[in-house]
């Protein structure tokens, strides 16, 4: 990496990756950067490049779908705490741990869009659930009008089926040319040794991390982002317990290394920015 970094407009010279920590004001026209998350914790996998980019002057959100009310218990890949509160209470937590996140990161408060958590894809429950989230997701995108967007891949990042339907929602809404979606669109992974330092006893699932040469895109990050995703990871308390976040912060600060790999939803060469 030569430390060139290009921007949307012009080209941003600077002298190497550790000068990302330094947030050195900039004079350009801010860029937005969209992160399209189906729950309140999904910006793990990207919280040290939102901090960045939010700290280099740009507009960063999380666009949120579920309201989060089915994350509770032992279920999945992360162990949660046994204090989890139920229904309306659980909602009302994951909404102010989403804001608290968000102002950790530096961020735009989140939008919170409310679809039922872990029912996105019920289409015998309800035949219009899809077609209203689509909607919604694709009002807001017009709204914000992103430059790039990050969501999950098609697998769903380790195969939940919520993160599966977003990723779907927003690859479908720039194929099809939907008014304010960028061209720009990265899918966001945990690799697979992260799933392993969120539970040991687990792992990732088969087949849902794709291969190395798909990763094309890596985004360079600082000590000061890599601390705030700690942070913003701390305010998840319905989600993940003390010991958690005290053994998992400091692994992905070792599993990343300074920069995070995406893969992008549509051929281009390989970058270290997600503005261009």
């Amino acid at each position: 990496m030569n430390g060139v970094i290009l921007a949307v407009l012009g080209v941003l010279v600077l002298p190497g990756p550790n000068a990302l920590s330094q947030g050195t004001p900039s004079s350009r026209t801010p860029r937005t950067l969209v992160a399209v998350l189906a729950h309140a914790d999904d910006e793990a996998p990207v919280a040290p490049i939102l901090a960045r980019y939010a700290r280099d002057g740009d507009r960063v959100f999380m666009l949120i779908v579920s309201d989060g009310s089915a994350g509770r218990g032992q279920q999945g890949t992360i162990p949660r705490p046994d204090s989890t509160p139920q229904g309306e209470a659980l909602v009302r937590q994951r909404g102010e741990e989403a804001r608290c996140s968000a102002q950790a990161l530096g961020i735009q408060p989140p939008i919170l869009l409310g679809f039922p958590d872990g029912k996105l894809g019920d289409y015998v429950g309800d035949r219009t659930l899809i077609f209203r989230l689509t909607q919604q997701v694709a009002q807001e995108l017009a709204r914000l009008k992103p430059d790039a967007v990050l969501t999950w891949g098609p697998d769903g990042g380790f195969g939940h089926p919520d993160h599966r339907i977003v990723s779907n929602v927003v690859t479908q809404l720039q194929r099809a040319g939907a008014p304010g979606v960028p061209d720009r669109v990265f899918y966001m992974y945990l690799p697979d040794a992260a799933i392993r330092a969120m539970n040991p006893q687990r792992g990732a699932p088969p087949f849902t991390i794709p291969q190395p040469k798909y990763f094309t895109v890596r985004v360079p990050f600082g000590a000061r982002d890599l601390d705030a995703a700690s942070r913003a990871m701390s305010c998840h308390r319905s989600q993940y317990t003390a010991e958690t976040v005290q053994r998992v912060a400091p692994a992905m600060g070792r599993i990343w290394n300074g920069e995070i790999a995406l893969v992008p939803a549509f051929e281009g060469a390989s970058v270290t920015d997600v503005f261009r």
